[in-house]
């Protein structure tokens, strides 16, 4: 059991150098290795439900001066989720890219994929710094594959945004260090205690996490970087790599920084949570391409997770903070399974209509009805319809803020699940505007079915079969 928190980043990061140094057979080695790594991932979190937290400190050195990671109920539900999504964006990809773009590819994709599991895994705060670097330059580097003006300036902006972001964080980092002389989260979490240091760190590493995670108003990256992006890296750049940002400010709250945090740090989150919900979603439902409409979507759906921090603090300690806590990352699995279905068939829909604009996609539906319905799932995650996960967390979200008092983050997540409502179904009513026509459901099933499946399992999925991930998430983080 140990040896799978190694072999989770291990497995990619071999992928990545045989891959390059085999480009003819760049497609079946890295699709051998992203198979790989996904079995992985799911054998680790089997043994996490079975067994509880599993860690593992390599070269016989332990806390603080080896590198450990270590596999809890939260890391290893952000670790099966992305798996399970890169693997689908991997088979789509394969598809996607002509011969010479793969060579490119999947060197990045798979170093892309070892620095995320790498970062799920991590359990000093220097190890998440490295992560987060390598996962920030093979992004940017994936984002400019298609080589337009447009894609390079937008990826180039995300590049240095991005490593500003990182150094903030170690800035942080360094602070902490400087005053207690370790980095294991763990143990930092023995002894930090309230006061200018830890305040300093706090803020410093947030801000640089939450230029990573697009929150409003550091979102001016992001829509353009993900719209100009090839529809794989898009769908991986908005379902995960923002999702790893998310998950960092998530488990340092959790593990680090509850000793230092009180209800105004909350509700600061709160507020930019808010204004990403509305302004995200209002650009969204005035976007004019499908792309740059399903990358402000993005910035609004991390508003609400943003949105959960003062309902967190102010939930006391027990059942009730559980279910809110759960609900949290059911939220952030169901926008990664819908994000990514709904990028990868707006792609194929781009490629085959040599455009994304929404006003001329008359006909899609009859073109593209397995890439269209793809869409309308995606949509009813988004949305928060019933029966998806975005449903049930909403529901859990709603309920503890009316228990509270705090009744304005309801009108917030309600203003925003009418909007999302609305850019969804003008998606749609543009795709079914005209007469049926005689069609095949599914025209190319290596593209159209991956989407298809994770579009499926964020609205129908994560939402009926929710119970396990409480169960998992039981296994070192609720309680």
């Amino acid at each position: 059991m140990i040896d799978l928190l190694a072999l989770a980043v291990a497995f990619p990061l071999l992928g990545a150098v045989v891959v390059t140094a085999t480009p003819s057979h760049a497609r079946g080695l890295g699709l051998a290795s992203a198979v790989l790594t996904t079995l992985t991932s799911l054998v680790l979190s089997l043994g996490v439900w079975r067994d509880g937290s599993v860690r593992s400190d390599f070269g016989g050195w332990g806390a603080p001066l080896g590198i450990g990671l270590q596999a809890d109920g939260l890391s290893v539900a952000m670790l099966v989720m992305s798996n399970l999504v890169a693997l689908a964006v991997s088979v789509y990809a394969g598809s996607y890219f002509s011969a010479t773009a793969r060579r490119h590819f999947w060197p990045l994709w798979l170093l892309l994929w070892s620095a995320l599991n790498g970062l799920f895994l991590a359990t000093d705060l220097f190890n998440l710094y490295v992560t987060l670097e390598l996962l920030g330059l093979s992004a940017a580097a994936l984002g400019a594959l298609s080589g337009t003006r447009a894609a390079v300036a937008a990826n180039l902006r995300y590049l240095l945004v991005g490593l500003l972001g990182s150094m903030t964080y170690l800035m942080g980092v360094a602070l902490l260090y400087s005053r207690y002389g370790m980095l294991d989260i763990g143990l930092l979490a023995e002894v930090i205690e309230p006061g200018l240091v830890a305040w300093t760190a706090m803020a410093l590493m947030f801000s640089g996490l939450f230029l990573k995670a697009a929150l409003f108003p550091m979102h001016f990256w992001l829509p353009p970087a993900h719209a100009n992006a090839p529809a794989p890296v898009s769908a991986a750049l908005s379902a995960l790599v923002v999702k790893a940002a998310f998950y960092l400010v998530l488990r340092l709250w959790l593990d680090l920084f509850d000793p230092v945090l009180n209800a105004s740090v909350a509700n600061v989150l709160g507020l930019l949570g808010a204004g990403a919900v509305i302004w995200g979603s209002w650009r969204a439902l005035r976007a004019e391409r499908l792309k740059l409409l399903a990358a402000y979507s993005t910035v609004a759906q991390m508003g609400y997770l943003f949105i959960a921090f003062p309902l967190l603090v102010a939930t006391p300690p027990g059942l009730a903070r559980d279910n809110l806590l759960a609900a949290v990352v059911l939220l952030a699995m169901t926008h990664g399974f819908a994000k990514a279905g709904f990028f990868l068939a707006a792609g194929l829909v781009q490629k085959t209509a040599g455009h994304d604009r929404i006003n001329e996609l008359g006909g899609a539906a009859q073109a593209l009805p397995a890439a269209t319905f793809a869409i309308g799932l995606a949509g009813v995650a988004l949305i928060g319809l019933p029966p998806s996960g975005t449903f049930l967390a909403k529901w859990i979200m709603i309920e503890q803020a009316m228990i509270q008092g705090l009744w304005w983050w309801v009108v917030v997540i309600m203003l925003g699940t009418l909007l999302a409502a609305a850019y969804i179904f003008r998606v749609l009513g543009h795709a079914f505007n005209r007469e049926p026509t005689p069609y095949r459901f599914v025209n190319d099933a290596r593209t159209e079915i991956p989407a298809l499946l994770l579009a499926f399992i964020s609205a129908f999925v994560l939402g009926l079969i929710a119970q396990p991930l409480w169960t998992l998430l039981d296994q070192g983080v609720l309680g």
